[in-house]
């Protein structure tokens, strides 16, 4: 048989649709290739160690460092210009307030914005007590983490400073071609000669057992990736082998639908 080889499939219009047989090949090569390297990860057991747990550090909201474009809420009932003013942070990182202008708060805390303003309102009125403003954030919506694959909603989450890869799953649980036993968390590095930590965990466990040794804080960035089970990556493969096929016989059952309904 030749290498241009085809398989034809004639249409009951008079057409034809071929497929080389190098492509049959190329994609049944593809297959045995998947199956047999699904697992074979990137991840390292002790890349964990990059992580930390929710039991060894105490994150709060007042550690989350503002940018835009977070919201904010603040609270001085004895300053009626910023009292209950809620403000979105700019894209040049500022906020203003009648009476007080504009701030710089990007890249700050909640905690060193309320000191900004103690600055600036101390002028005006006499403030007392060692907290007399209290800078809330409302909406997180700068920071982001990602979980991606087989989950039912894949895309990027909020990050607040509290989330956990547990969290994480939760809210985006997997589907039913996920494996999850090979769960892949990888914090991307930002510089070239560094490596991506990258660790695996084992999410029937967790379910099963109730194993969270390796649940931890998530941070800007990191990415959870949920990959499909082996004969998912077959299924995939398929749907796209066969994809065309259906595509080219689209016409022959509109047709065919059009004359039954002629017949009647």
């Amino acid at each position: 048989m030749s290498e241009g080889a085809c398989v034809t499939v004639r249409l009951t219009n008079g057409k034809e649709f071929k497929m080389r047989y190098a492509r049959i090949v190329e994609i049944t090569i593809s297959l045995v290739f998947c199956i047999s390297t699904m697992g074979c990860f990137s991840s390292r057991a002790k890349d964990i160690e990059a992580y930390i747990k929710p039991y060894q550090v105490n994150v709060n909201a007042n550690n989350y460092q503002l940018q835009p474009p977070d919201e904010i809420e603040v609270r001085c009932r004895i300053a009626p210009e910023i009292d209950e003013q809620k403000q979105q942070i700019r894209p040049d990182g500022k906020v203003s307030f009648e009476g007080i202008g504009e701030i710089e708060i990007a890249g700050k805390t909640p905690q060193e914005v309320a000191e900004i303003l103690k600055k600036k309102v101390k002028d005006l009125y006499s403030l007392k007590g060692d907290h007399p403003i209290d800078v809330r954030i409302t909406t997180y919506r700068s920071k982001v983490y990602y979980v991606l694959g087989e989950v039912s909603s894949p895309g990027p989450r909020v990050y607040t400073g509290r989330d956990t890869l547990l969290t994480a799953l939760a809210i985006s649980p997997p589907i039913v071609t996920a494996w999850e036993k090979h769960i892949q968390v990888v914090r991307p590095s930002h510089e070239g000669r560094k490596k991506a930590k990258i660790f695996e965990i084992n999410f029937h466990d967790v379910k099963t057992h109730g194993d969270t040794s390796k649940n931890v804080l998530l941070q800007e960035g990191d990415i959870v990736f949920v990959p499909p089970t082996p004969l998912a990556v077959v299924g995939y493969a398929v749907a796209e082998l066969v994809r065309p096929i259906g595509q080219a016989l689209q016409p022959v059952y509109q047709v065919s639908q059009i004359s039954a309904y002629g017949a009647l």
